[in-house]
């Protein structure tokens, strides 16, 4: 009697220790894969026709070839050899993550652009060997892609004029949601903050 008493008393405890942590886990679970990500801003004026770049193979592009999309932004230039490597490899993380999904697209833009031609984009992809389907390496205008960096992503606080001495290198790498939104910040170079951008990536895949 006193067994089966102490048996049930031990049964008991560990439905109660037991059934809250099933539960919290399966919590925390569905919020890291489906809980909703916060908007930071939305982007103003992203479609300005003034805004357009040539990515690695020439081709002319405008944010509108990514309407309707999930983009990942960040800012390299092929001669730096200390960061943007490393930022690279992230999102070639991301891009093997996601390289049957349609709708998350990269863009990689130089700061660089009177040295990062479309031809020298192209050599920077192909060296690391980073993937080209739903990646674009972006160069144009200075003036707009620093202006880019500043008043759509909010890259800077710093102001400057898109001149020969202004110049941008951030670690940065921005999450963007099919309605223009920013929806987060990553270190590029930490592999924590990568992780975290591909869950939050698919967040926003369950949103749409």
């Amino acid at each position: 009697m006193i067994n089966k008493i102490f048996s049930s008393w031990k049964l008991l405890v560990a439905i109660i220790v037991v059934v809250p942590l099933i539960a919290f886990t399966a919590v925390k679970l569905l919020e890291e894969n489906y809980g909703s990500l916060p908007v930071i801003t939305s982007i103003p004026d992203l479609n300005n026709e003034a805004y357009h770049f040539f990515n690695q193979k020439d081709e002319i592009k405008k944010f509108a070839d990514w309407d309707n999309k999930i983009i990942v932004v960040d800012f390299i230039f092929t001669r730096c050899s200390s960061i943007c490597p490393k930022m690279s490899k992230s999102l070639n993380k991301v891009a093997i993550e996601f390289k049957n999904s349609p709708i998350v697209q990269l863009l990689s833009f130089t700061v660089d652009p009177e040295h990062d031609s479309a031809h020298k984009l192209l050599n920077y992809a192909e060296a690391m060997d980073l993937p080209q389907q739903h990646w674009d390496f972006l160069t144009g205008d200075k003036k707009i892609i620093y202006k880019v960096a500043r008043k759509q992503f909010l890259l800077t606080v710093t102001d400057g004029d898109g001149g020969p001495q202004d110049f941008i290198h951030s670690d940065r790498v921005v999450l963007v949601d099919t309605k223009h939104n920013i929806r987060g910040y990553y270190d590029g170079t930490n592999n924590k903050e990568v992780e975290q951008l591909i869950n939050d990536i698919k967040k926003l895949q369950h949103e749409n």
